[in-house]
């Protein structure tokens, strides 16, 4: 088993050092160097040389894990059961194209295709989470845990909007009906690693999003689990790394599951 603690301890610095590049790199980028890798999906020169920092310097930290990056991905079905960084370099590319300050580095371990080591940084904040197997979950070196609010009447809910996949449209509405009736409301952020971690510090109670990407979860997963909550796909299953669902919460956990369900038939 790997020394998961030194790596955390030798990783964080790399991502908070990277976060702090694209943090510099606001008002850089011109719309000739926006590029587009699909409908909707955002990418520029910031996205492409913060991950290969990341990947030159985790690399000599674990020389023995293999990668799995937003902006360098392959076939996912090549992925075997070692030790794998997970890496989205720019979480919420396009907020930080149209400078809106929610945007976040996102860095995750997985080890036979399950989180065991966790770093999200958000820049704007200065705020870095990060957990580790077995070790619990932090934010800038201070323990965190889920919301204990049980009910999700008195929730605040997290989401991600369909925007380029719009195939799963209406039930989506349809289940985002009931929750706007059910909660406190429904926040959209535009970076799922900023939804994870915020529902890992009880920010809010829980977050849920389809059509998602392993770099979009590895991390955060582990970071509400080391936290107290739970995560699942949509059908109540442990995989989410590579199902393209999730959902998290604390304590509502099940409640909110359960009302998702309903609308959400696989």
């Amino acid at each position: 088993m790997a020394d998961l603690a030194r790596i955390l301890e030798q990783s964080l610095p790399v991502v908070r050092e990277t976060g702090q590049w694209i943090q510099s790199m606001v008002n850089q980028i011109a719309i000739e160097h926006i590029q587009y890798k699909g409908k909707n999906d955002l990418v520029s020169f910031v996205d492409q040389t913060a991950e290969a920092r990341l990947k030159e310097s985790l690399s000599v930290i674990f020389p023995e894990a293999g990668f799995i990056a937003e902006e360098s991905a392959s076939d996912f079905s090549e992925v075997g059961d070692g030790y794998y960084w997970v890496i989205d370099p720019l979480d919420g590319t396009t907020n930080f194209l149209h400078q809106l300050p929610i945007y976040a580095v996102s860095v995750g371990l997985i080890y036979q295709k399950q989180p065991v080591l966790g770093m999200i940084y958000e820049p704007n904040r200065d705020e870095l989470f990060y957990a580790v197997q077995g070790a619990g979950a932090h934010l800038n070196g201070l323990p965190i845990q889920v919301s204990s609010q049980p009910t999700l009447e008195k929730s605040l809910l997290a989401t991600g909007f369909p925007y380029h996949d719009f195939s799963y449209q209406d039930k989506y509405l349809t289940l985002l009906k009931e929750l706007m009736q059910k909660s406190h409301g429904l926040r959209r952020m535009g970076a799922a690693a900023i939804d994870l971690a915020y529902t890992a510090c009880g920010r809010f109670e829980g977050f849920f999003e389809a059509n998602l990407k392993p770099w979009d979860v590895a991390a955060g997963k582990i970071i509400i689990e080391e936290a107290g909550g739970k995560v699942s796909n949509f059908s109540g299953g442990s995989d989410v790394i590579f199902t393209g669902q999730i959902i998290g919460a604390g304590a509502i956990f099940e409640e909110f599951l359960g009302t998702l369900q309903v609308h959400w038939k696989n």
